[in-house]
């Protein structure tokens, strides 16, 4: 059974409130170092864990800096007011689009995550 994923982090908790916050899922754990958020219905669960020595990965990939190494996708109704809210949350709009239908942003600890608008 899949249970979630890890994300590395400056400020975990931080981060987990970031991401609780953006996308309406509850903290359901922190402790120093570590925070986790949990998927309605506690089906899943993201991982946030202290990382010393942190380097922000660098969106778009640039040779011999901190690539990204995995990034979330959100599907979203309206691209725009999701990004607005994203960006109200403490997100960035990174610089490089590659898609219309996408907004790649990047969160507080510098990770890009795409929000991605529902056309069906």
């Amino acid at each position: 059974m899949w249970w979630g994923t890890a994300i590395e982090a400056p400020d975990p908790g931080a981060l987990a409130r970031f991401y609780s916050d953006l996308l309406d899922w509850p903290v359901v754990h922190e402790e120093p170092g570590t925070a986790v958020l949990a998927a309605p219905g506690g089906s899943s669960f993201v991982v946030f864990q202290r990382a010393d020595g942190y380097r922000a990965p660098v969106w778009p990939p640039v040779e011999g800096e901190q690539r990204p190494m995995m990034h979330l996708d959100v599907q979203v109704g309206d691209l725009d007011a999701a990004a607005a809210d994203a960006v109200a949350l403490g997100a960035t709009v990174a610089g490089a689009q590659p898609q219309e239908n996408v907004r790649v942003l990047l969160d507080p600890a510098g990770h890009p995550f795409c929000l991605v608008r529902d056309d069906g």
